[in-house]
C-alpha cells in the first residue's frame, strides 16, 4: 500500500509541477509533440520499408536501413551535444523542428512518387539525427524549469508519457496507412502527417524567452567564436569524461548500453517473425502486428514510471539499474526464448519495463551528477550509445539469423549480454574517482 502511495505521489508532484510552472508547460507540449511526430515518422517508415507489399526488404538491408538512419549521427551526436551547452538552447530547440518538419515533408514527396530507397534513407537519417537532437535538448533543459527535488518523479512522468505519445504517433501511423493502403501513397501521407508535430514543438519553444533553457553561462554571440568549435570537436571526450568521473552515471550507461544490444537482436527477430506469420499466430501480420508489439513494449514503459520513483530512494539507483537487468535477463531466457508470438507480447511488456527503469534512473543520475555545463554532451553521448549499440547489435544478429526470425540461438546470447551488463555494473561499483 506504501508503494503505491508513493508511486501516486510522485505522480502528482509531477501535476502540481506541471500547474505552477509555464515553462515546464510548454517544454512538455515541445517533448510529447516532438515525440508524436517521431512516433508517427518512424512507423509510416518502417510500413514503407520493412512491411511495404511494394518493397521487398531482407535481414541485411534492414541492419543497412537502420544504420544509415541511426549510426552516422550517432558519430557526430556528442559533437552536436557541445552546442547544447554553448548555444541557447531555445535557439536549437527550434530551428531543429522547423528543419525536421521540412526533410519529413519532403520525405512524404517522394515516397509519394516511388522514389528508391537510397535518398529515402539519407533524408530519414538528417530527420531521425534532428529528433535526436531535440530530445536530448528538451532532457537537457529540464533542470531548467524544475526544481532539484522534484527531478525524479517529474522526469519519470514526462520521459515515459513521451514514450507513449511516440506509441500514439506510431499507432496512427498503422491506422492511416491501413485505411489509405500499405503502399508507397499510404506510407507516404502518414509520413507528411508526421510533420505536424514539428510544427506544434515549433511553436511552443517560441514561447520561451532568449537563454531561458540554459547553459547558464553562455553570453549571447559566444556561439559564433572560435572556442565554440573546438568544444564542440572535444565533445566525444567531454561527454565520456564527465560519465566516467561519476561512477553513478557510468553504471546508467553500462545498464543502457546492454539493453539496447538485446533491444536491437529482439527487434529484427519480431520484425521478420511478423513477416513469416504461422496460421495460427494471433498477431496480425506485417505493420499492424508490429505495432501491437510497440504498444505492448510502451505498456512496460508506463509501469516503469510508476515503479521508478518508488524503487530508486529504496534501492538506489546503482542497485536499480542491477535490478532491472537480472530482471531483464530472465525475461530474454524464459518468455523471449519460448519464440512463441503470445509469450513475445509478454516478454515485450517486461523488457519495456525494465529498459524504461534503467532510462528513467539514467537521466535521473545525468540530471543530478553531471554539471549543467556538460549536461547537453552527456545526453548526446546517451544517445550515440543508444544507437550505436542498437545498429551494432541488429547488423551482426542480421548475418546470422534466419529468414523467418526463429533463432533462439540470437536470444540467448541478448540474455548473456544483459548478465554481462550486471558484472559490468559489479566491478564499476567497485572504482573509486580520485
Amino acid at each position: 500500500m506504501r508503494r503505491w502511495s508513493s508511486v501516486r505521489g510522485s505522480w502528482e508532484a509531477a501535476a502540481t509541477t506541471l500547474r505552477h510552472s509555464p515553462g515546464l508547460a510548454r517544454l512538455t507540449a515541445v517533448r510529447f509533440a516532438s515525440q508524436f511526430g517521431d512516433g508517427l515518422f518512424q512507423a509510416a517508415l518502417g510500413g514503407a520499408i520493412l512491411f511495404n507489399p511494394e518493397r521487398e526488404t531482407e535481414p541485411l538491408a534492414i541492419a543497412a536501413g537502420f544504420a544509415v538512419l541511426l549510426l552516422p549521427y550517432s558519430v557526430i551526436g556528442p559533437f552536436a551535444g557541445a552546442l547544447l551547452d554553448r548555444w541557447d538552447r531555445r535557439a536549437v530547440l527550434l530551428w531543429a523542428n522547423l528543419l525536421r518538419g521540412s526533410l519529413i515533408l519532403v520525405i512524404a514527396a517522394l515516397l509519394i512518387a516511388g522514389a528508391g530507397e537510397t535518398p529515402l534513407l539519407i533524408l530519414a537519417l538528417a530527420a531521425i539525427g534532428v529528433s535526436r537532437f531535440v530530445l536530448a535538448g528538451a532532457s537537457a533543459s529540464l533542470p531548467h524549469v524544475v526544481r532539484q527535488s522534484w527531478l525524479v518523479p517529474t522526469n519519470s512522468v514526462l520521459a515515459t508519457a513521451g514514450s507513449l505519445f511516440s506509441a500514439l504517433g506510431a499507432g496512427t501511423a498503422v491506422t492511416i496507412i491501413g485505411v489509405v493502403g500499405e503502399g508507397d501513397l499510404g506510407s507516404g501521407i502518414a509520413v507528411a502527417v508526421g510533420a505536424l508535430g514539428s510544427v506544434i514543438a515549433a511553436w511552443a519553444v517560441s514561447g520561451f524567452a532568449l537563454h531561458a533553457l540554459g547553459p547558464t553561462d553562455v553570453e549571447p554571440g559566444t556561439a559564433q567564436t572560435l572556442a565554440t568549435v573546438n568544444a564542440v570537436l572535444a565533445g566525444l571526450r567531454t561527454g565520456a569524461t564527465a560519465v566516467w568521473e561519476a561512477p553513478g552515471v557510468t553504471t546508467t550507461m553500462i545498464g543502457i548500453g546492454v539493453h539496447r544490444i538485446a533491444f536491437g537482436i529482439n527487434t529484427l527477430l519480431m520484425v521478420l517473425i511478423l513477416r513469416h506469420p504461422t496460421a495460427a499466430s494471433p498477431l496480425p501480420a506485417g505493420l499492424a502486428g508490429f505495432g501491437v508489439a510497440v504498444g505492448a513494449t510502451a505498456a512496460g514503459m508506463l509501469l516503469a514510471a510508476l515503479a521508478t520513483p518508488w524503487l530508486i530512494p529504496r534501492l538506489g539507483r546503482a542497485r536499480t539499474v542491477t535490478v532491472a537487468l537480472v530482471f531483464a535477463t530472465v525475461v530474454q531466457a524464459t518468455l523471449i526464448a519460448s519464440l512463441s508470438q503470445p509469450l513475445l507480447l509478454v516478454g515485450a511488456f517486461l523488457l519495456g519495463f525494465a529498459g524504461q527503469t534503467v532510462k528513467l534512473t539514467g537521466d535521473a543520475a545525468m540530471q543530478i551528477d553531471i554539471d549543467d555545463d556538460r549536461r547537453g554532451q552527456v545526453f548526446a553521448l546517451q544517445d550515440t550509445v543508444f544507437n550505436i549499440a542498437f545498429c551494432a547489435s541488429l547488423a551482426a544478429a542480421a548475418t546470422v539469423v534466419a529468414p523467418d526470425g526463429e533463432s533462439l540461438g540470437l536470444v540467448l546470447v541478448a540474455a548473456g549480454i544483459y548478465a554481462l551488463g550486471v558484472v559490468g555494473i559489479a566491478i564499476n561499483s567497485r572504482r573509486t574517482v580520485a
